[in-house]
């Protein structure tokens, strides 16, 4: 009795199932990324130091912005008036009670209204010694 071969098929490789995969892992790239969003730039002329040594920050932090003519910036929403910064600030450390800030001044910031936003940080309970404060320097980088 002789049985007949079935003629050899040429290998290939599922495509189909390569193609599920790759959109799964597509898909959870997009879901698991965080996207930046953009910060309005306030127009800021940072102070030099020259003997403070520099460090990075990694973490990613909300930005206080004090300008010379007395505008307050706590991230995108601009403070009404200075007074009002303590209450400000006591809404946002609650309800973003692990973000950190970081003190953005310009260098025609009078000494009172630096003090008027140390005291406002008191006033809601944020530790002074926590928020540091952004400077230039003198190479051209930032710390």
């Amino acid at each position: 009795m002789f049985f007949e071969k079935p003629a050899p098929r040429p290998r290939q490789l599922p495509i189909v199932s390569m193609i599920d995969i790759l959109f799964i892992v597509l898909i959870f790239f997009i879901v698991s990324s965080e996207f930046k969003t953009k910060r309005p730039v306030v127009q800021i002329q940072l102070p030099t130091s020259r003997e403070v040594p520099a460090k990075l920050v990694s973490d990613e932090r909300s930005v206080l912005a004090v300008t010379a003519d007395g505008v307050v910036r706590l991230d995108e929403l601009t403070i009404p008036d200075i007074s009002l910064l303590g209450a400000y600030l006591q809404a946002f450390a609650k309800e973003n009670p692990t973000r950190k800030l970081e003190l953005e001044a310009d260098k025609g910031v009078s000494l009172e209204q630096l003090f008027e936003v140390r005291d406002a940080l008191t006033k809601a309970g944020l530790d002074i010694k926590d928020v540091p404060v952004r400077t230039e320097i003198p190479d051209g980088s930032e710390e």
